[in-house]
Order: structure tokens, then sequence, then C-alpha cells
């Protein structure tokens, strides 16, 4: 209804100013050379009227034609700027579905359409990586490393190729340039830290660790590399405060205060440890030295088979009834002649429910010969195997304790 009144309305108007413009009275002439023109002033309105009609179509046209050879251009480029998101979406899917070649081929048709584009390149890449094509991969990532706004993305690439080529001088040269790029990414960190496991820079390692990471292998594994005696000796006490039940943490410190010549220290560190996951390597490393441990001060291991059972009896005075405990009891009262000690400890650490090869050895061992002798070295046979460092990922299992578990590579997963 609004269209229509105003329709009415203009109508009107055009009326009114024709009738005006008819109503006006006098002549208009002019004179050009041997032309001469003379007509009513309403017919020189309307002529001048279409005069500017005509003057205006006619500049308007002259812009469309200036303009055309630009339209055309930021048609093409619209044109190209669609089909090119299109080509970057295909590529994306195709990555996204593990499709190696279609992916390329979109992102050859994206690169060819959009240019060299951060996007474009690191789709190249990213699908040439995923075709394992390396070569091309490494050049489109190098295209990428040398843009101001994208250079981390070109050097996190190149990083994760050399990475998997287990090229880890280059790899720690572009980590170095790529914490330059972004200080402080945190993927970026975390694959330093992994790469310094790889190359054994335990140091390095337990510097870039995170909250989460098993930092008491870390350091023990530092210390036991450092050359420096100072050096290793705080890097053993980080490890051993990190987590005192790891056998090789409590390890590692106690070694470096022992040759510190701090040995009741080493023994208090040694105590601790048992009190908390008793093991093997805690025990021989205790007895292995003049006693401490022994009330007396004795040497342990001189000949005197009893105060090397004493010195056990203090080892495991704050974990006197586990099976590791007992274990050492037993032997170290056999070896002490205490034959019925021995029997009492190796029988409690099998009622505990222990069925390992070593008590049936020690079992047969204290019976001497007989048939409990026998009988034990019959269990022995079907016994379940002595304890070893288990992967608590894998559940490999190793001989000797290592930072890395060299099945799975977790870090810290040998307990």
């Amino acid at each position: 209804m609004r269209r229509v009144i105003v329709t009415l309305l203009c109508a009107a108007l055009i009326v009114a100013l024709a009738l005006a413009i008819g109503l006006l009275h006098g002549h208009l002439s002019f004179q050009l050379g041997s032309i001469s023109v003379e007509t009513s002033t309403p017919i020189a309105l309307v002529a001048l009227a279409v005069l500017f009609v005509v003057l205006y179509v006619v500049v308007r046209l002259l812009g469309v034609l200036l303009r055309l050879p630009r339209d055309w251009r930021a048609w093409r480029q619209r044109r190209h700027r669609a089909q090119g998101d299109e080509a970057v979406t295909k590529a994306l899917v195709a990555l996204a579905a593990g499709d190696g070649p279609a992916a390329r081929q979109q992102a050859a048709r994206a690169r060819r359409l959009l240019g060299d584009t951060a996007q474009t390149l690191l789709l190249t890449a990213e699908a040439a990586r995923l075709a394992e094509r390396e070569p091309e991969a490494e050049a489109a990532f190098r295209g990428l490393a040398a843009r101001r706004d994208a250079a981390f993305l070109g050097l996190r690439g190149q990083f994760r190729l050399a990475m998997a080529r287990q090229d880890f001088p280059a790899a720690a040269k572009l980590a170095a340039e790529a914490e330059a790029a972004h200080p402080g990414g945190s993927w970026l960190r975390a694959e330093r830290a992994r790469l310094a496991v790889r190359t054994g820079d335990w140091s390095g390692a337990l510097a870039l660790a995170d909250s989460n990471a098993p930092k008491a292998a870390l350091a023990a594994a530092a210390a036991n590399a450092s050359q420096d005696p100072g050096t290793a000796l705080k890097l053993a006490l980080v490890a051993w405060k990190a987590d005192p039940g790891l056998a090789p943490a409590a390890l590692a410190y106690a070694t470096r205060l022992r040759a510190a010549g701090k040995e009741r220290q080493a023994q208090a560190v040694i105590r601790q440890s048992w009190a908390l996951a008793p093991h093997p390597d805690l025990a021989a490393f205790a007895l292995a030295q003049p006693g401490s441990l022994a009330q007396a001060g004795a040497h342990a291991q001189s000949g005197e088979p009893l105060k090397q059972y004493q010195a056990a009896q203090h080892l495991t005075e704050g974990n006197p009834d586990h099976v590791e405990s007992r274990l050492l009891l037993a032997r170290a009262a056999l070896t002490a002649g205490l034959t019925g000690e021995a029997r009492r400890q190796a029988e409690a650490a099998r009622a505990a429910g222990l069925d390992q090869r070593r008590l049936w050895l020690l079992l047969a061992e204290i019976e001497g010969d007989g048939d409990a002798s026998r009988d034990a070295l019959q269990h022995a046979l079907v016994a379940e195997p002595d304890p070893t460092w288990r992967c608590t990922s894998c559940h490999a299992t190793q001989a000797t304790w290592q930072p890395v578990c060299p099945v799975c590579g977790t870090v810290g997963g040998l307990r």
C-alpha cells in the first residue's frame, strides 16, 4: 500500500512539473556559426533534460567500460578464492580420513588457486608427510619457516620430520629455533623433553619435565651420568626426595653419600627406602660396606656372619614383615649358622604367599640333604620366576633398571 501511494505521488509530481513547464512563456534562441536555433522555453527545457540524460548514460557506459578489466580480475579472484576454499576443505577431509594421495591432490589444487599462503603450504606439507614423501614435506615446511607469520609451523614440522628419522642434532637445532620463534610453547617443551630423553640428556630432560613427569627416574639417571661429584650428589638428592621408595633413586643418593665419606647418612637413606619399598639391591648396598648398620659398628662382611645377620636385622626394622625382609633375614641367619631362625623366616615368607624360585632354593639349602630338600627343589622347578624390573605400561621385564623402558619408551616405567 505504501508503495502505491509513493508511486501516485511521484506521478502527480511529474505531471505538475510538466504542466508548470508548459505554462512557461517566452522563446529561447542561439546561433552557432551559420546555425541558428529558436524555440519556446518549454521545449528548450525538455531538450536540455534529454541531453542531460543522454550525457549521463554515456558517462556511465564509459565508466563501465573502463572498470571492466578490474571487475573481470576481481571476479576471477573471487572464483579462484571459492574454488581454493573448496579445495582446502577437501584436503582437510582427506587428511582426516588418512587418504594421502587425495590430500596431496587437493592441497596442490588449493596452492595453485590461492598461491603459497601459510594455509596452503601447511596443507601441502602435511599431505606429503601423510603420503610418506619426506622431501616434498620438507620443502613445504621450509617455505613455512621462511615466513615471519608462520615460522613456528614450519620449524615444528621440520622438527617432527627430524625426530622421525632420528636426526637428533638437526632436531635440537630446530627446537632452539622454534623456541626463539614462539617462546614458552607447551608442545615444544614436551618435545624438547622427549628429545633430551632420546639423546640421553637426563639433566636437560629433568629441567624440561612438567609436574607429572617421573622426576625421580630422570634425576637418578642424571646423577648416574654426571661426572661432577657435587652435581651428582645434588641430582641424587632430588631423585630420592621425589620418590624415596624407588630403589635406584635411593641407591644413587646413598652411593654419592658413601663416596663423600658420609656412610651414616647413606645407611639412613637405605633404611628409609627399605621401610617404604624393600628391594634386594638396597640390601646388597647396605651389607656390602663396614656395618654402620650394625649396632657395634663392626665389619659385616669381614668373616663375621653373625654381625652380618645383626646388620640385616637393623636394616629390616622399619618393615620386618615384608617378604623381602623375611628372605634377607633367612639368608643372613643361614650364613650365620642360625638354621632354625633361617627356616622360621623362610616359612613366614611362604606363608605370606611368596612362591618364587629363590624361596624354594633357599628352603632346599636350609634343609640340606633329605626328602624336604628334594621336595623344595621340585617346587623350585614350577615356582614363579624371581622378581625383575617390570614396565608399568607394556609389562615387559628387564634384568636391570633403566630410566626408560627399552620396549615401549615409557620414562620411569620400570618398577
